[in-house]
């Protein structure tokens, strides 16, 4: 990660301003993150912390990821061991928990004003937190009720490292050279036609020649996505008896 369109965020600790503005902006970006974390009962949001003294850390697993773009640093989000053993024993065979999990970070990261870089990792639970060193860092815990002792669901955990300046312009010179390097780098690319989301309830009732509504009109282009990030639209055509997909449009970064 490179840091030269943003301004570097000091290490702060609870009750400094720095620390104060980014716990309300983490709060605010777990709570709308908060329904994709799988969940029998709806979470409830506990106050921020600076750190995990005396947070009763989940023992499930531990998800962490890069955050770049306009805030840049790291996420944690640790996880009951409840919920590893669901995703282990779905009616489709496991889920990992680092997939099933991603929407929830992205939401947080996009939320927080930037965006998941790369994968999200699954990790040990012991120490967890420590990936977090290095910047300002704030933990949220989550509980299924806000009953005095409840047990803690989950944990998200933020550390944000550098902020972009108003109207800063990343160098184009180290990009330029990173794409060169590249260039025969194999990238996976996958054509999409729609999505839409269904509960378990649904998926187990699906039987031959039922009909999965997507979220996407007919006639409407086609998604073309490069590692799972949209570059380009278009349509689908038959080519030698293959499908094919004829570019439309080119999606820019600002669109995505």
């Amino acid at each position: 990660m490179t840091f030269s369109a943003s301004s570097l965020t000091p290490e702060a600790g609870a009750g400094t301003d720095t620390w104060r503005r980014i716990a309300e902006r983490v709060v605010d970006a777990v709570g709308q993150a908060a329904a994709q974390i799988p969940s029998a009962e709806p979470l409830q949001l506990q106050p921020p912390v600076p750190d995990a003294a005396g947070v009763a850390m989940p023992t499930g697993t531990a998800i962490t990821a890069y955050l770049s773009g306009g805030v840049e640093g790291k996420l944690l989000l640790v996880v009951a061991a409840e919920l590893v053993e669901a995703l282990a024993g779905t009616p489709f065979g496991a889920v990992e928990p680092a997939a099933a999990l991603r929407p929830a970070l992205e939401t947080l990261a996009t939320a927080l004003g930037g965006r998941l870089d790369g994968s999200a990792t699954a990790i040990a639970v012991e120490d967890c937190v420590d990936v977090l060193a290095g910047g300002t860092i704030v933990l949220v815990p989550l509980v299924v009720s806000a009953a005095t002792g409840a047990a803690v669901h989950a944990v998200v955990g933020v550390s944000v490292v550098a902020e972009s300046a108003p109207g800063a312009v990343a160098s184009g010179g180290a990009a330029a050279w990173g794409i060169d390097m590249l260039r025969d780098v194999e990238m996976e690319v996958t054509c999409e036609l729609g999505r839409t989301r269904m509960t378990v309830r649904q998926l187990l009732a699906l039987a031959p020649g039922d009909v999965v509504e997507l979220d996407r009109l007919a006639g409407s282009p086609a998604d073309l996505l490069v590692n799972g990030t949209l570059l380009a639209r278009g349509e689908v055509v038959v080519v030698d008896e293959a499908f094919g997909l004829r570019i439309t449009e080119i999606v820019t970064r600002d669109e995505r």
